[in-house]
């Protein structure tokens, strides 16, 4: 066993110039990893889903990380997600010609510097007249996605890795030291921490990206009132009439069933991600008329079955990315770019900033985990500070006077003009 860790620390040794020219060609942009390997969903439960390598075999270490991850009750969506950043992991990793409980810190930062330069290929443009990635919608305000990977992404990439190799860790597998650099600080602070009290400020780990916190953009009233002309179906004027009623999230509204519409109470009821648990929440009598009058276009489906179907070809449930190609075509005619959680943050903010309405119960509608997650709807709207401004500036200058009877010399020479 020692003879054996000798061999492999003298290759490595010998491999270290080249793996050192290799990380800096990822670094700097001028080396690709290629894109081998696939996650694939199982019929088993634990795990939902696998890593498969180039040849097509389970990654076992993978395997056994995302079989625990299931086991401590999280959702599949959790496991696929995992799944897909341990691939991105592993492809650099074959890439460099690296054994996975042979990965240093080294490794971790290439893969970092690699996504900061790369392209996101799920991020293409098809149409060459697409803005530029990373400019500003000048209707809108909001940003359009880069090209390449989002701090968010990176950072979440990390956060797996860190917890894949923890848990190897725990079972004596892998290396001794995490490849992720993590905040001693904060983890010695967290261990501690009071659940009420305030998240306390840190500094970043190493190799984490900065993130920048922006006000949630809800969509001004009259740009609502143009994305709404530009819906052409009932099916989808009551989606989004019900997405900005209720704050519903994308997915959530999508597996509403006839059971789960409560006409007379003006409520339905969603599954809220990440639970299983059905809750109601209220929705605009506009929304129940036209989600009437499309169910009876439609007919209505068993009751089972989610109530927004397809419009061509085989009768199935609207999926998210139809509804979010419903949105696209109207961003294309409209030269927008709002997104189906755009229309959650315009009903938090809508509600937020509702004197009839508490903060307490804007948060009990949108079902944030935090209170201070709904406070952060509490500001002022652009378009409200637009309307403020034309008043000020076209209010007409209040010229001074005084009561009849003063001498204006007099009052030149006490008060100055």
């Amino acid at each position: 066993m020692h003879l054996l860790w000798l061999v492999e620390r003298d290759e490595l040794n010998t491999r270290e110039p080249e793996l050192q020219d290799l990380h800096r060609e990822l670094i700097e942009g001028r080396a690709s990893v290629p894109r081998v390997g696939s996650v694939v969903e199982l019929e088993t439960v634990h795990p939902e889903y696998a890593v498969l390598d180039a040849s097509g075999v389970v990654v076992e270490p993978v395997a056994s990380y995302l079989r625990e991850l299931a086991l401590d009750d999280n959702r599949p969506l959790t496991s696929r997600s995992y799944a897909y950043d341990l691939l991105r992991w592993h492809r650099l990793l074959w890439f460099l010609g690296v054994a996975w409980e042979r990965a240093t810190e080294a490794e971790a930062s290439a893969l970092v510097g690699w996504l900061r330069v790369t392209e996101n290929p799920q991020r293409g443009r098809k149409n060459p007249g697409a803005p530029p990635p990373g400019s500003v919608n000048l209707r809108t305000g909001k940003r359009y996605l880069r090209a390449g990977y989002a701090p968010t992404t990176i950072n979440h990439n990390l956060t797996v890795i860190s917890s894949f190799y923890a848990f190897h860790r725990h079972h004596n597998r892998g290396p001794l030291v995490n490849p992720v650099p993590e905040s001693r600080a904060q983890r010695q602070v967290l261990a501690h921490r009071i659940p009420d009290a305030n998240m306390p400020v840190f500094r970043r780990a190493r190799l984490r990206q900065r993130v920048r916190q922006t006000d949630p953009r809800a969509i001004p009233d009259a740009l609502w009132d143009e994305l709404f002309a530009a819906m052409t179906h009932n099916r989808d004027r009551a989606a989004i009439l019900l997405y900005v009623s209720s704050g519903s999230r994308a997915s959530e509204l999508l597996g509403v069933t006839p059971g789960d519409i409560d006409w007379p109470g003006q409520q339905i009821y969603v599954v809220t991600k990440g639970t299983d648990d059905r809750e109601p929440v209220p929705v605009s009598p506009q929304s129940l008329v036209i989600l009437a009058a499309y169910l009876d276009q439609a007919g209505l489906p068993p009751a089972h079955e989610p109530v927004f179907r397809t419009l061509r070809g085989a009768d199935k449930p609207l999926s998210y990315w139809a509804m979010r190609r419903v949105l696209q075509r109207a961003n294309e005619k409209l030269q927008t770019n709002w997104s189906l959680h755009d229309l959650r943050h315009t009903a938090a903010n809508r509600m937020a900033n509702d004197p009839n309405l508490t903060l307490a119960q804007v948060r009990a509608i949108m079902r944030h985990a935090d209170l201070a997650t709904t406070g952060r709807y509490l500001n002022a709207r652009v378009e409200d500070l637009f309307d403020a401004l034309q008043q000020h500036y076209n209010r007409p200058r209040v010229e001074r006077s005084f009561a009849p009877g003063y001498d204006l010399d007099d009052v030149k020479a006490v008060f100055g003009g």
